[in-house]
């Protein structure tokens, strides 16, 4: 069959694995967007290290989970969000302002809600993971 979205098949692995309790999870197929979104959930703690496995394809992602994540998922279509409409995105797909992220690609490169505010700017939004 074909893949209609990388991430949203690397997200749905990476959810499917937490719920089962496994310490690690293989991702494939890998691009630039789904390395970028998991550095984005490594630096707010809810992932460990990955390891990306160069295969001479389409290379695989090797995930070792902490047991954090409770939810992950990506929007689609990629809705654009303007600076001034972030909040109601985060009203609408987060259980609360001070917990979870959501993550956009802006004109400085894939960041979260948090990033893209203190930059003032908007951009297409991703995902969210909490």
């Amino acid at each position: 069959m074909v893949r209609m979205s990388v991430l949203a098949d690397c997200l749905k692995t990476i959810s499917n694995a937490e719920k089962r309790g496994r310490r690690q999870v293989l991702i494939r197929p890998s691009s630039k967007v789904v390395v970028k979104f998991l550095r984005c959930m490594q630096e707010h703690g809810y992932i460990g290290e990955f390891e990306i496995v160069d295969d001479h394809r389409a290379q695989k992602i090797v995930i070792e989970l902490t047991g954090r994540l409770n939810k992950c998922g990506v929007i689609s279509p990629r809705f654009d969000v303007p600076y001034g409409e972030i909040e109601k995105w985060i009203v609408n797909l987060l259980p609360s302002r001070q917990f979870g992220h959501l993550i956009l690609s802006t004109t400085y490169g894939i960041m979260t809600h948090e990033e893209a505010r203190r930059k003032k700017t908007g951009g297409k939004i991703l995902g969210f993971f909490y």
